[in-house]
Formats: C-alpha cells, sequence, structure tokens
C-alpha cells in the first residue's frame, strides 16, 4: 500500500521571504547583473512596498524575473552558487509557524513530502533536506562550459505537471493527499488532491478558494487565522 503525500510551495509558502529574489538581489549587489538592472528591480520593488496598485508585487516580481533571465549568461556560475548557499543559510528557518508545524505533523503520520518551488534548485534542494523532505522540484538553469546557456525553465512553471513526475516516481496516489501554496501559480495542484490549502494566499488564489470552498489559512505575526465564508 502507498504512503500518502502532501506537497508545500516554499517561497511565502513555508519560508517567510521568496528566496528567488533574495538570489537575484545578493547577485545584484555584487554586479552579475546588466547595467541599471539592479536599480530598476529595487525601484519596482519600492512600488510594490509603497501599495500604490493591486498588481504591484506581481509587476516587481516580472521585474526581476525578466532581467535575471537576460543577464543570465553573463552570471558567474560559482558566485551564483555562493549566492543560493548564502540564501539557504539565512532563511532555512525563517518560517511560518503553520506550514512548519504540518510539515512536522505529516512526516508524523508517514506522508511523503514532497516540495515544489520556483525558486533555483539548487536552494530548493537544500531547504528540502534541512526540514525533511522527501523529494523536491525547483527551476533549473542549464549550464555548459563552466557558463549558463541562458536556457532552462524560468521561475513561473507547471506545478501540476511536476507533481505528476513525483507522484510517478514515488509510486504513490492523490487519494488523501495534501497540497498548500500562496499564489495562482499553486491553484493546479491545490485543485489535484484531496485536501488543499489556500495558505496566505494572494487575491487570485484566494478567489479561487473560496470559490471551490477550499480551506485558507493566514497567519500575521503570531496569530494564524482560518477564513470561512
Amino acid at each position: 500500500m502507498s504512503r500518502p503525500f502532501a506537497v508545500f510551495d516554499i517561497d511565502g509558502t513555508l519560508i517567510r521571504w521568496q528566496l528567488f529574489h533574495a538570489i537575484v538581489h545578493s547577485l545584484g549587489k555584487t554586479g552579475q547583473l546588466g547595467a541599471g538592472d539592479f536599480e530598476a528591480i529595487n525601484t519596482a520593488r519600492l512600488a510594490w512596498k509603497n501599495r500604490g496598485t493591486t498588481e504591484g508585487f506581481h509587476a516587481y516580481e516580472q521585474e526581476l524575473v525578466n532581467r535575471f533571465l537576460a543577464a543570465l549568461p553573463r552570471v558567474d556560475p560559482s558566485v551564483y552558487d555562493t549566492a543560493c548557499q548564502a540564501v539557504f543559510s539565512e532563511y532555512k528557518d525563517q518560517t511560518f509557524r503553520y506550514t512548519r508545524d504540518l510539515v512536522r505533523r505529516l512526516k508524523g503520520e508517514g506522508y511523503l513530502l514532497f516540495a515544489i518551488s520556483g525558486s533555483p534548485q539548487e536552494v530548493v534542494s537544500l531547504l528540502a533536506q534541512h526540514h525533511g523532505f522527501d523529494d523536491a522540484i525547483g527551476c533549473t538553469f542549464v549550464r555548459a562550459n563552466g557558463r549558463f546557456t541562458g536556457d532552462g525553465h524560468t521561475p513561473i512553471f507547471d506545478k501540476k505537471s511536476a507533481l505528476d513526475t513525483l507522484v510517478q516516481k514515488h509510486s504513490t496516489t492523490y487519494e488523501e493527499s495534501y497540497a498548500v501554496g500562496d499564489s495562482t501559480s499553486d491553484a493546479p495542484m491545490l485543485a489535484a488532491v484531496t485536501h488543499p490549502i489556500a495558505f496566505c494566499p494572494d487575491q487570485q488564489l484566494y478567489d479561487t478558494a473560496q470559490k471551490h470552498h477550499w480551506p485558507t489559512v493566514v497567519e500575521r505575526k503570531n496569530v494564524i487565522y482560518e477564513i470561512t465564508r
């Protein structure tokens, strides 16, 4: 009889910040991005923090992703790897209490634990191992001859397809499965499981969760709220 599984997003779901963003920020500070990229990313980030529009975070994220991908062939892989290690070391235990405790509870109940994230595989693998996950999938960037080729996944990819890969690899099923995510990119994998949880969701995921009556949980400071209609 196969073990049930639980799948978690990482950024903003288990970890309190965006690991990919932290890596790009580190690369920008060390001059690995193109001219003006770091400044443009910081301007977009400030616009989001000022809450001028409801789309501020997504605009900031898109600016960061586009400029990183354009600069990637110029990035020194050794500096990139150092940034990934440093971000892991800084953020590995900066977790939300709700999801941290859920990971521990489900692991104790014998669940397989999967992590699927838009952050780089290098840091996702470290986080997954640190928190006792059984397997993890993050975004990858192809290397050849000691350089990045510019090919590979973007930080937003088909998480349901990634989950199908893990389910098949570990010979498990969707019966009594859990999924926890915070953004609209997580919705397809939440829709596939028995127990979906929208955790600190963005507006689009919140609307989807309300439509389908998925449990919605928000953790703010030291208080955990469950939102019901």
